[in-house]
């Protein structure tokens, strides 16, 4: 089980800046590339514009989409292209998720959760296994969500798990509940088996 840190009422500047001290870390500690994984949805990308501010060495850097729904990156369903046009000008790479990429190793991986206990595009009904032997599927949420009913394309527990630490920021009362219940092993919701598999610090800002 994983050891999880909890940080309530932590703002988006507080979260930036703990994610820019991982990078700032990781830059120093070697001349290797970096790689985290972040999400979409609306929670994230407040904290991103806060991250991109930060003086670091962005060349280095390769952001991940943790995953994304299977659109162009100009409609504006993609997580990619938001991710891409926050980063790219600071001069960050983006990765574009494809079956066919080769997943690195994380430096971050950060993660949101859906109500129903999903994370990145792992879905209930997509039963995702920790040993999953593919770094990166495609698949389709059963039920699609209305807001946005695409298939989606998502990096894998084992991807996902590949990683030096785990981030999450879970918002509101009722995912809280979720959350908290997937750390006490209570469920076998996809936020669950990653928790359960997880051996690395896991921080969780509320």
């Amino acid at each position: 089980m994983a050891d999880i840190d909890i940080i309530e009422n932590a703002g988006d500047d507080t979260i930036a800046t703990f994610i820019e001290a991982i990078l700032r870390s990781k830059l120093i500690e070697s001349d290797a590339p970096v790689a985290i994984s972040v999400p979409g949805g609306s929670t994230p990308f407040p904290i991103m514009r806060e991250l991109v501010k930060a003086d670091l060495e962005w060349s280095r850097v390769t952001v991940w989409p943790g995953d994304d729904r299977v659109v162009p990156e100009d409609h504006e369903a993609s997580n990619t292209g938001k991710i891409r046009a926050l980063f790219e000008p600071v001069g960050a790479h983006v990765a574009t998720l494809t079956v066919m990429e080769q997943v690195p190793h994380f430096a971050l991986v950060w993660l949101g959760m859906g109500a129903d206990g999903h994370i990145a595009s792992l879905f209930p009904n997509t039963d995702p296994k920790a040993d999953d032997d593919a770094p990166i599927r495609r698949l389709t949420p059963d039920p699609l969500p209305p807001e946005a009913p695409f298939d989606r394309v998502t990096l894998t527990i084992p991807s996902l798990l590949d990683s030096d630490a785990l981030m999450f920021v879970i918002r509101g009362d009722d995912k809280r509940a979720v959350f908290d219940a997937a750390a006490e092993g209570e469920s076998d919701l996809p936020v669950a088996r990653l928790l359960g598999a997880a051996r690395q610090q896991v921080t969780c800002f509320t």
